[in-house]
């Protein structure tokens, strides 16, 4: 039984699933084919993402292919109650609501592993951890499960190196079609829409601070900067580091950095980025948010603490007076930006993303029992298949190898 906000709410939800499924030609091309061709019939799919317009879509397309579908979000405030109602309309399980609290977020995290999945679709690591965790008895119903994030995959790593992990996990979000997409492209913009229509202040001639410079902070820092922005990056890899000077950005600690920053961007997936030392430093009027798949990368808890006073300065958006007379403010109490206060990544890119977590729950199930690793690469071919289904939809076609390059290449030099 589907425990949601409200089920009336279900138009609103289907008419935003049909805007994103027509800009969607990858998943569409899959719901095609699953629906004649049933690949997951009889089994159930645990899945936990968040929970808007495109997941919704993902999960529709593997109900066509005959999965029965129990549905979760993987982060409190980016859930949208809609969505979630249009899919319990369509006969989805689904276990999720907006702005639920701690007791809730992990209750119907367990309703969805309660289901005895056979697949799990993970985004940060939260169904893994629980049913390894608190429904070990499960794990022997599970043929292996895919994983959307960095962040879910240090966690499987982690995991897997302390022999933890007990069933395959396919890491989605080290594909060519997830990561140099979805992680720049679609975070770099999605994260700058959240903050531009929440502030509804210019970005041009401000000082941006962008902590990581991964895929994901590279997106940041490029759009920042085709704002219009100073972009400074923060960075504990000197690789990455070498690679944002040379990308034309200044480097140097956070701690330095608060001091010119404006809007301040965490981007790495750990712990403890922005904290006491350098929200002390920040300016006057200074913002602060996340990108990260958790909100612990901006220090919160010690804001709240140590507040003079707190309060709110415009929706989605809190306001701390500091210790020294000035005030920093948070957007989205520091959770991920772009999906607390947006709509997340674009369409057009999830629809890559979303199409790689189809095949690849699809060659979990063809290999059943044939998998001897616990960490699993995105297939190549089922890359070359996205990329070149997405160029199918784009109507452009490149070049092919003649089988004399073929041989040539193969002889080596």
């Amino acid at each position: 039984m589907s425990e949601i906000r409200d089920a009336s709410l279900w138009e609103s939800g289907e008419m935003k699933i049909n805007w994103v499924r027509s800009n969607m030609p990858i998943l569409r091309s899959l719901e095609k084919e699953f629906s004649e061709e049933k690949p997951f019939k009889g089994l159930k799919v645990a899945l936990s993402v968040h929970l808007e317009a495109k997941t919704a879509y993902l999960c529709k397309v593997l109900a066509a292919g005959g999965a029965q579908m129990f549905v979760t979000g993987s982060n409190p405030l980016s859930t949208q109650d809609d969505v979630a109602a249009a899919l319990v309309h369509d006969g989805l399980e689904v276990f999720a609501w907006y702005n639920s609290n701690a007791e809730e977020y992990e209750h119907h995290i367990d309703c969805v592993i309660s289901a005895a999945p056979n697949i799990i679709i993970d985004d940060g690591g939260d169904l893994v951890h629980n049913i390894h965790t608190k429904h070990p008895e499960l794990i022997k119903n599970v043929i292996g499960g895919c994983e959307e994030t960095t962040t879910g995959i240090v966690r499987l790593i982690a995991m897997n190196k302390k022999n933890e992990l007990r069933f395959p996990m396919v890491l989605v979000n080290n594909a060519d079609c997830k990561h140099l997409f979805d992680n720049r492209y679609g975070t770099g913009q999605s994260v700058w829409t959240g903050i531009n229509r929440t502030t509804n202040l210019i970005v041009a001639g401000k000082t941006a601070v962008v902590a990581g410079y991964g895929w994901c902070g590279k997106g940041v820092a490029m759009r920042a900067k085709g704002q219009g922005a100073s972009v400074i990056v923060t960075e504990v890899d000197p690789i990455k580091a070498m690679e944002a000077v040379m990308d034309g950005f200044s480097v140097m600690p956070m701690k330095e950095a608060a001091k010119y920053g404006d809007i301040f961007i965490t981007v790495t997936g750990c712990e403890g980025v922005i904290t006491e030392e350098a929200l002390l430093n920040m300016k006057d009027g200074a913002i602060c948010c996340n990108a990260g798949h958790f909100d612990c990368e901006v220090d919160v808890a010690w804001l709240k603490k140590n507040a003079v006073r707190s309060w709110t300065a415009r929706q989605n958006i809190i306001g701390y007076e500091l210790s020294n007379g000035r005030s920093v403010y948070v957007i989205a109490e520091g959770r991920l930006v772009n999906l607390a206060a947006g709509d997340g990544h674009p369409a057009e890119i999830m629809d890559m993303s979303f199409a790689i977590q189809a095949l690849s729950a699809l060659h979990l199930v063809k290999n059943k029992g044939r998998l001897d690793s616990m960490i699993i690469d995105v297939p190549r071919e089922v890359d070359l298949e996205v990329a070149g289904r997405k160029l199918s939809a784009w109507d452009i076609t490149i070049d092919k190898l003649t089988p004399e390059q073929i041989a040539y290449l193969d002889k080596g030099l």
